[in-house]
């Protein structure tokens, strides 16, 4: 019995031992499986480096004007008494546009006819005059030198001849100031019919026929003509970005109403100073003005010119400019968020140094090993850099990792 129940103890002892083994092997199992290397390709964003086009850009917006135009004004007063136009119409230089009243300056021109008339009837009196004084004065000089003329007779005759060429001048002189009077009368006559200074389209009419115009102070506008062959992009450029522009450089544009189409285009001129703010009565500056207030946005116009002889820009469009600082073609490419961190220039750099950044970048290399890579970048954008030298089209490059901390994922060893 005493053997029985001592071969039963050992046998429980060894089916302890056996478990106790077998936990710590599975224990050392699933620590190695624990401490085994992810995959670094599923902790990783990774995107393709890949081709494309990358541009450098200056964005701004702009107005849409006519390159050329002319505001119609009124230089009489009176009641617009025919308006022969309307909005939208196409006219030529020199057809008529509108007649004013002419009644007023009609009535001037004829007192001015009239007294120029009176004048020179008088003028004929005086001349008349002129030529018997001139006769008397002969007469009178004649018997002087004969010794039987007086010499009050003779100092008469010729003051009186010396008085009427006086009064002929005189008369001459009215005649002058009237038709000089006269000629201002018949061209404010001619005010009264507006004619077209220009060809092109209305694209604004301001009076209504029927409306008294009063031009005393300064001349009404009354329409607007405007060649639409050719437009001019107003564009408004802030302070931090002027410095990027340059003449000639080129440009594009879209428009709200053509969003899948881009004009094209070069900077023809830049204003050397913004524009003045508008006056306002109670003391405020305009956000857009050079002279107002320290936390004004300070912007500078850039002006270019664009075809449009199909008619599809129109005066007040705004326009999305994009002026190209720099760009690049057919261009290696990589998301700008690849680009960790970049390398300071050497301390004597070379010409490729000096057009270019450098910068680190990780890669996924074909066995899912991870590695670190140097590369030169050209051109860049918000979103997307070229790659001068340094990666190839279609390696797989690092652009975040999928951690809550956005730090690198742990790498355990296999004991």
């Amino acid at each position: 019995m005493a053997a029985r129940r001592s071969a039963a103890s050992g046998s429980r002892r060894g089916v302890r031992r056996g478990l106790a083994a077998a936990a710590l092997v599975l224990g050392g199992l699933a620590s190695a499986a624990l401490l085994r290397p992810a995959d670094p390709a599923a902790s990783a964003e990774v995107a393709v480096v890949g081709r494309g086009t990358v541009e450098d850009t200056v964005t701004a917006l702009g107005k849409i004007q006519p390159r050329a135009y002319v505001d119609v004004g009124a230089q009489v007063s009176g009641q617009l008494t025919r308006l022969h136009v309307t909005v939208g119409q196409m006219v030529r230089e020199g057809d008529l546009l509108a007649e004013i009243d002419p009644a007023l300056q009609q009535a001037k021109v004829e007192a001015g006819r009239a007294e120029r008339a009176r004048l020179t009837a008088l003028l004929a009196e005086q001349r008349a005059r002129a030529d018997f004084a001139e006769a008397q004065l002969a007469r009178q000089a004649a018997l002087r030198r004969s010794g039987s003329g007086r010499g009050e007779a003779f100092d008469q005759a010729r003051m009186e001849a010396r008085i009427a060429a006086a009064q002929v001048e005189a008369t001459q002189a009215q005649i002058r100031q009237t038709d000089s009077t006269l000629q201002a009368d018949e061209a404010q006559l001619g005010y009264t019919r507006i004619y077209a200074p220009m060809s092109g389209t209305l694209i604004a009419v301001d009076a209504r026929q029927g409306q008294t115009i009063n031009s005393a102070y300064e001349a009404p506008v009354l329409m607007r003509i405007a060649d639409l062959s050719a437009m001019t992009v107003w564009t408004q450029v802030s302070e931090a970005d002027v410095t990027r522009l340059t003449d000639g450089m080129p440009l594009y544009f879209t428009t709200l109403g053509h969003p899948g189409r881009r004009w094209t285009a070069r900077l023809q001129q830049i204003l050397p100073a913004p524009p003045k703010p508008p006056a306002s009565g109670n003391g405020g500056s305009s956000a857009t003005g050079g002279g107002g207030a320290a936390n004004s946005v300070v912007l500078y116009t850039a002006l270019f010119e664009i075809a449009n002889d199909r008619g599809e820009l129109r005066p007040d469009m705004t326009a999305q400019v994009f002026f190209v600082a720099a760009a690049a073609k057919d261009a290696v490419t990589v998301p700008v968020a690849a680009l960790t961190s970049a390398i300071p220039t050497p301390a004597a750099p070379t010409p490729a140094d000096e057009a270019a950044e450098r910068h680190r970048v990780t890669l996924i290399g074909s066995g899912g090993a991870i590695e670190t890579r140097e590369v030169r970048v050209g051109v860049r954008d918000r979103f997307n850099a070229q790659i001068l030298e340094g990666l190839a089209e279609g390696e797989r490059i690092v652009v975040g990792w999928k951690t809550d901390d956005g730090r690198p994922p742990k790498i355990g060893f296999r004991l």
